[in-house]
């Protein structure tokens, strides 16, 4: 689920920066320092959507450190949430599928037992024996998350196409 919310933030800089642009130089150093990130307890940071405040810096040990507070978008999944992704990789064990910046994985176990696993297909692929549905490298997938597991800098996920609704999009 994607939140905006408030974060904040402490940039060290060299006095070599302290130029007439220092506010716009430490906006763009935010903007490249966190979006793309993940830290367990927030989530994926997507987007820094504006800076609310840049306090006053104080020098420690011959740098300056500015604390910075600023409005982002975040990523976070859930469990039991319905996500929409596309297929990484196909393998025996199950399917990776990149949902945003989370790599979930389906395994077989959790996917519906018309579909095979089929080795000789290139790519590998899962197929329905009853439709003509293939789960290959982009597909797109519909996915359930029913569970997460949270590192410091990481989020893991599992994922199931067993219940109605979900699977190969079109």
């Amino acid at each position: 689920m994607f939140f905006l919310t408030e974060l904040e933030r402490t940039l060290t800089l060299s006095p070599s920066y302290f130029t007439p642009t220092l506010k716009a130089y430490l906006h763009t150093l935010l903007y490249h320092t966190v979006e793309g990130t993940c830290s367990g307890q927030i989530g994926y940071i997507i987007a820094v959507m504006g800076v609310t405040e840049v306090g006053q810096g104080k020098i420690v040990g011959g740098q300056a450190e500015f604390n910075i507070k600023y409005s982002a978008i975040v990523y976070r999944p859930f469990k039991n949430e319905v996500v929409d992704g596309v297929v990484a990789s196909v393998n025996k064990m199950g399917i990776f599928a990149d949902v945003g910046p989370l790599t979930c994985f389906v395994s077989t176990h959790l996917i519906p037992p018309d579909f095979k696993f089929d080795p000789n297909a290139n790519p590998p692929c899962f197929t329905s024996t009853e439709d003509t549905l293939k789960i290959e490298k982009g597909s797109k997938l519909r996915l359930k998350i029913v569970g997460t597991r949270v590192d410091a800098t990481e989020i893991f996920a599992i994922g199931t196409i067993k219940e109605d609704y979900l699977g190969p999009l079109g």
